[in-house]
């Protein structure tokens, strides 16, 4: 279930379950709209999330408000921090992926070496447990399935990913955990706990603290 972790006059900051999708997939209802209605008023997604990713999502509560919030994600400077699981070791433990992203089959997307308009990340792991690993991804872009793509391509996709040729699992483990940003004066730090997906319920604690040491 969303959860809201914010009620900001001029937006909200929700903590997105896994899923459920941004907008309408077929009879589907998105989220943007579930949670307009239950809520009693109209909201303008300033970003997205993936149908299986959870986490921070801000969704403003007026024209204004998207503009300035949707400018800041254009302009980078939103800090974003994602948590992600794997069953696969990557060649080296951080470092920087990078590379312009092209369409492939079924709606799946690809790296490429070119350096165009290129999809830029930063990634930390280390392991977690036996034949587990934890990444932390802060991405300095945001391309469709950028993290996703990321990872596959230094030979660890997030587990639960087949789209991408993680192992099956009880969801596809990433989490947006945090967001930072500066709004109407004010800085902001939210945190979206782990909650969803057993291994991230059981590794959560450790995961967060390990995050907040890498964290800006």
């Amino acid at each position: 279930m969303t959860q809201i972790l914010l009620a900001h006059p001029d937006f909200y900051a929700v903590n997105k379950a896994a899923g459920i999708g941004m907008h309408q997939e077929g009879p589907e209802a998105g989220l943007v709209r579930v949670l307009g209605e239950q809520l009693g008023e109209t909201l303008y997604p300033v970003h997205r999330l993936d149908k299986m990713t959870t986490g921070v999502l801000l969704l403003a509560r007026n024209p204004e408000a998207n503009r300035v919030l949707s400018r800041q994600f254009a302009e980078r400077t939103i800090g974003k921090t994602y948590l992600a699981l794997s069953d696969r070791r990557p060649a080296k433990k951080q470092g920087w992926v990078k590379g312009d992203m092209e369409k492939a089959r079924r709606g799946s997307w690809k790296l490429t070496r070119t350096q165009h308009n290129p999809a830029v990340s930063r990634f930390y792991s280390h392991a977690l447990d036996q034949g587990l690993r934890a990444f932390v991804i802060l991405p300095r872009t945001g391309k469709t399935h950028q993290i996703r793509v990321a990872l596959k391509s230094i030979g660890c996709p997030i587990l639960g990913d087949v789209r991408y040729g993680g192992t099956p699992a009880d969801r596809g483990y990433l989490h947006a955990w945090r967001l930072d940003f500066h709004y109407g004066g004010e800085d902001f730090h939210l945190q979206a706990s782990l909650e969803e997906g057993a291994l991230f319920v059981k590794h959560g604690e450790a995961m967060t603290m390990w995050a907040a040491s890498l964290a800006p």
